[in-house]
């Protein structure tokens, strides 16, 4: 395999997924689908969230909600940007 197949198969990866991020993406926005993506999971995984329902002492409809309003920031607030400034 040449070097540009290698660098053609890596930009349809990164189009087709967008939480493995490419070279434009930040930090930020990196860390932030991990943890959307991690949520999901916990919220989408029944016995995982019984888990941590148990652990968090509330009732697992209590513990899907409180994580989806996680999901909407889930690293806080977006660092400001030179842009922005």
């Amino acid at each position: 395999m040449d070097k540009f197949g290698m660098h053609n198969q890596t930009e349809q990866l990164y189009a087709r997924y967008e939480g493995t991020g490419n070279a434009d993406t930040s930090r930020y926005e990196w860390l932030t689908n991990q943890h959307r993506d991690t949520l999901a999971h916990y919220v989408m995984d029944d016995s995982l969230a019984m888990f941590i329902s148990i652990a968090e002492g509330n009732s697992v409809t209590r513990t899907k909600f409180n994580m989806l309003e996680r999901m909407q920031q889930p690293c806080g607030p977006p660092p400001k940007t030179e842009d922005s400034k």
